[in-house]
């Protein structure tokens, strides 16, 4: 199936990645620091990851039987971050992705524990979220 069939059969998720490698693009231009090109490379995987198959409700953050999504590559923030505010986490507003790399942003540079729900926890250090994910 070429590309132009998979956009017609499948316009939401068109849409989603395309918002996802947009709000990255922004976010690390306007930033003037970034990783870009993990968000952009991502951005279907992803989409059909949290669309299809993890178990998570943005309402319920904290719900205890959901399904932990670990971004081990933290350079690629902005794939979370995104992520993130287009599935409806409240503290994930457009005003933290424009923010994003900012002194004192809950969108820092590399994803960290406790600064918004639904990063599970820090990465930074390629490699580090494997470690965290299998405990």
């Amino acid at each position: 199936m070429d590309i132009a069939t998979l956009r017609k059969n499948h316009p939401d998720h068109w849409m989603h990645a395309a918002a996802l490698r947009m709000l990255a693009v922004d976010a690390v231009e306007a930033a003037n620091s970034g990783h870009p090109g993990m968000p952009m490379g991502m951005a279907d995987v992803a989409t059909v990851l949290f669309s299809r198959h993890l178990k998570f409700d943005a309402k319920a953050p904290d719900w205890y039987d959901r399904d932990r999504f670990v971004l081990s590559a933290g350079h690629g923030s902005m794939l979370l971050y995104g992520l993130l505010h287009l599935t409806g986490y409240e503290d994930m507003t457009i005003e933290q992705i424009k923010n994003v790399r900012q002194w004192g942003a809950i969108t820092a540079g590399h994803p960290e524990y406790g600064h918004a729900k639904g990063i599970e926890t820090t990465t930074g250090p390629l490699g580090q979220g494997i470690a965290t994910a299998v405990g």
